[in-house]
């Protein structure tokens, strides 16, 4: 028996289940379906297009971190049917999806958390961290991501700030998955600009160790397309938005 294949066998093994898991929270690209702020600026149609390439351009980020073996990516989709959604999944070579199912944001997220802990449990994959990204950001990088995951080899969570006062990322540890914290999903009035303020608070309580990465800016109104808009004559086109 070859010890020293054996052991490398082992080392590759422990490496592949000891990977966190990027779950990437989205809405269905179709009218009147997703980015309804939006919609009621450019119409309907331009806002699911829009967000057709949100989505698919934070796919492509996280699946550059998958195939160079940092992390699992899962997406949680909103607006379409299971069978569905597997069916855009696998065109898009993601082979884990789900559903994120009724409730408030934050009753959504903790779902999440909950389902992706119990499937690592369940394949018998060490259960590491886990981390949860929005759709809504033209600016998230490799780097992002990256960041975020070398942070939870240290720290409890982390939190990517958003310019309305909300968040783009969370990320927990094991530390808080292991029973999974009820306060980051309680407690906060969702779709306010206190959501952060009041994790953080809620954080600190709890005596939870904590990072924040770089405030970035959600795309929900037409004010957040001025980075990509031709003012001047003031074209409201799907093509005037470029990732």
């Amino acid at each position: 028996m070859n010890l020293v294949k054996s052991k490398t066998d082992d080392t590759k093994k422990l490496k592949n289940n000891n990977k966190p898991t990027i779950v990437l929270m989205t809405r269905w690209h179709a009218i009147y379906r997703c980015k309804s702020r939006l919609s009621k600026d450019i119409g309907a149609f331009k806002a699911a297009k829009i967000q057709e390439k949100l989505t698919n351009h934070t796919i492509n980020v996280a699946k550059g971190i998958q195939e160079e073996g940092l992390a699992d990516i899962k997406i949680a989709i909103d607006g379409i049917g299971i069978k569905a959604a597997k069916k855009w999944a696998l065109s898009n070579q993601i082979k884990k999806v789900a559903i994120q199912g009724p409730g408030n944001l934050g009753t959504k997220m903790k779902r999440q958390f909950l389902k992706t802990y119990s499937e690592k449990t369940f394949s018998h994959q060490i259960r590491n961290s886990i981390l949860l990204i929005g759709t809504d950001l033209p600016s998230i990088s490799h780097f992002d991501l990256i960041q975020a995951i070398q942070i939870l080899n240290h720290k409890d969570m982390v939190l990517g700030p958003s310019s309305d006062g909300g968040y783009w990322l969370i990320g927990l540890s094991n530390k808080c998955l292991n029973p999974l914290c009820a306060w980051p999903f309680s407690g906060i009035s969702w779709g306010t600009d206190k959501v952060l303020q009041k994790t953080i608070q809620l954080a600190s309580l709890n005596q939870i160790d904590y990072q924040l990465l770089q405030t970035k800016n959600d795309l929900d109104n037409i004010v957040d397309l001025s980075p990509w808009l031709d003012y001047k004559s003031f074209r409201l086109s799907a093509s005037s938005y470029l990732l």
